[in-house]
């Protein structure tokens, strides 16, 4: 098995801390984009966690959103469970809260604990896969497992 780098190690032993047996894979060629996601996984777009970050309007916190590789999240949905306004968070503020790059964040390892909603097109499906805190990291893991994880909210995402 070849070593991992640094952020995707720190994922893979996450995992492990947390009792989960997934091993983190990371390939050559990018998995920044879901659909490069889906390609080295060798699923469907709709398996592909994608990760993203809104910062509220008025709180300045955090808001995570793990929706669908297929899907465009509806943010006056997002705003309504979050209870203000929110809008999509700069690269800065991103790695500040999370620790991680956009295009490599995983579900978990973050530096602050965000409110988190899941989406809920996922439960069509057994597995799913997620990055690993690069670029070209993934995890494939059981869908049940991404809420146990996260306790995130299982809402509608998607207009």
């Amino acid at each position: 098995m070849n070593q991992l780098s640094p952020s995707a190690q720190k994922i893979q032993n996450l995992l492990n801390t947390l009792g989960y047996d997934y091993v983190v894979i990371e390939h050559a060629e990018s998995t920044r984009t879901a659909l490069e996601a889906a390609e080295r996984a060798g699923c469907e777009l709709g398996q592909i966690v994608k990760s993203l970050i809104f910062r509220g309007k008025t709180s300045g916190k955090p808001i995570l959103v793990l929706t669908s590789g297929a899907n465009r999240v509806d943010e006056k949905l997002i705003s309504e469970y979050a209870g203000e306004s929110i809008g999509r968070a700069d690269a800065d503020f991103v790695r500040q809260v999370t620790g991680f790059a956009i295009g490599g964040i995983p579900p978990v390892g973050h530096i602050e604990n965000m409110e988190t909603y899941l989406d809920e097109d996922f439960l069509q499906f057994k597995v799913i896969w997620a990055a690993a805190g690069t670029p070209n990291a993934i995890f494939e893991l059981k869908t049940e497992d991404l809420q146990k994880m996260t306790a995130g909210k299982v809402v509608k995402v998607k207009p």
